[in-house]
């Protein structure tokens, strides 16, 4: 019996679904790793920064991000479907990929070093952070198209040896700051240096593995094509932004008190420890779920459901317990100076449930061509974010500015695709993940099937 249980398992576990199971342990192996040593270091720092401090460096890392979604072009999951379709025109779309991601990161460069003057003009010292911090932005998307055809390929071990040397080096040179005590000024010099020693070890990679950026080419057909597919995504990662990091700048602006934003972001960071979760999943499963597309259509959407229901049943799994032990994780954590973040802990940790039912929801409008709707529905929750925020925040700090992000998520990633007809079958899918609705059923049917033979 158990042999054929054994035979029955190999046989549904196919050389391609080892090799995502393979690719995405690599994933998690990477995140917990830098999870794990991000936690101890991070930590630490956060405590040597006190809340005041801290809140200052976030401060400058979230103004810093302001045009992040521009460098990008929201081109990354475009990016992983046409290498995972045509891996033989991968020098053609890597060489155009990264030209555009370069123009894109400089104009980020400028866009947001005009901004920093404005909403900051006197605060000299605030511009050198700020401008330290945004070239990490050039380092990461100039790397990130070599990232994603080691993906493409699911081969994103290569990425994890690559960005694990350089997060292990530069977590070592955070422990020596410490040590010496450096200034604020030194741990954004690190933001930076982490990004750029990513992006070597990666090219470096990406050469010893026989491939060479040399044989990249630019084509202006295809940049004008994944351009005009992508500008609604880059649309959608603006309002994103709006959505996860505006309220840190809001608080900035509305609130004078450096600590109050110190203990949100301390929030929003254990709120987001888990992110690399749904991030590795989908990452792996995405070439599978545009190759069923062409398979069978019923194939094509049994493997989306199943996603949105994988990532609810661990979104709840994650934010019970935080909701009922948040004071508790955050002295343990940040110590008695971030006490006044648990609050915000407990509320933002719901948000992941939308924030990786739009995870999910992804691959589905970009395997459909949907990708207007994502800049859509992410608008509402942009707006729903702002006006909450203006509302909120002045009256109860950090905590409203957690409300008004749930709020947000659940707007922008669930209830917005009930307002097009294009996306309402998401919306009824989400809705059954949701509630596991499925997964009722069968509980259902069980405990049925246990009351009868009692």
């Amino acid at each position: 019996m158990k042999l054929d249980k054994l035979k029955s398992l190999s046989q549904k576990l196919s050389p391609n679904r080892l090799k995502v199971l393979a690719n995405t342990a690599w994933l998690f192996a990477d995140k917990i790793l830098q999870l794990c040593l991000g936690l101890v270091v991070g930590l630490w720092v956060a405590r040597y920064l006190k809340p005041d401090q801290f809140g200052l460096l976030n401060y400058a890392i979230a103004t810093g991000s302001l045009f992040a979604p521009l460098a990008s072009l929201g081109l990354n999951s475009i990016i992983l479907r046409d290498l995972a379709r045509e891996p033989a025109n991968k020098d053609e779309i890597l060489g155009t990929t990264f030209i555009l991601k370069l123009c894109a990161s400089i104009l980020t460069i400028i866009l947001t070093m005009i901004t920093v003057r404005i909403i900051e003009p006197e605060n000299h010292h605030f511009h050198l952070m700020v401008s330290i911090i945004v070239l990490a932005t050039l380092f990461q998307q100039i790397s990130e198209p070599i990232d994603y055809w080691f993906g493409s390929q699911v081969q994103s071990k290569y990425s994890v040896f690559s960005y694990t040397s350089a997060y292990l080096l530069i977590n070592g040179v955070k422990l020596f700051l410490l040590q010496m005590r450096a200034s604020l000024l030194a741990f954004a010099w690190v933001i930076t240096a982490e990004k750029a020693l990513g992006a070597i070890a990666l090219g470096i990679t990406y050469q010893l593995k026989g491939n060479s950026v040399l044989t990249w080419r630019f084509n202006m057909e295809r940049a004008q094509a994944l351009l005009k597919q992508s500008w609604y995504l880059i649309l959608s990662g603006f309002v994103i932004f709006i959505y996860m990091r505006i309220d840190q700048i809001m608080i900035g602006q509305i609130n004078p008190n450096p600590a109050e934003l110190g203990n949100y972001a301390a929030a929003v960071k254990v709120s987001e420890l888990w992110y690399f979760v749904p991030n590795a999943v989908i990452q792996s499963v995405f070439p599978s779920i545009v190759q069923a597309k062409d398979k069978s259509e019923e194939l094509y959407y049994k493997r989306i459901e199943n996603l949105l229901y994988l990532m609810c049943a661990i979104s709840y799994t994650i934010a019970i317990p935080i909701t009922l032990f948040s004071q508790p994780i955050i002295k343990i954590l940040y110590g008695r100076n971030y006490l006044d973040a648990a609050p915000s802990l407990a509320i933002l940790i719901w948000a992941g449930i939308f924030v990786t039912m739009g995870m999910a929801r992804s691959p589905w409008l970009i395997t459909e061509n949907l990708m207007k709707f994502s800049a859509m529905t992410t608008a509402v929750g942009a707006v729903v974010n702002i006006i909450l925020n203006f509302i909120l925040i002045p009256k109860y700090g950090g905590l409203g500015a957690g409300i008004a992000t749930l709020i947000a998520q659940f707007s922008a990633s669930y209830a917005s695709n009930a307002i097009f007809p294009q996306t309402r079958r998401m919306f009824l899918m989400q809705t059954k993940a949701l509630f596991l609705v499925d997964w009722m059923k069968i509980g259902v049917k069980y405990f049925s099937r246990s009351s009868k033979d009692i």
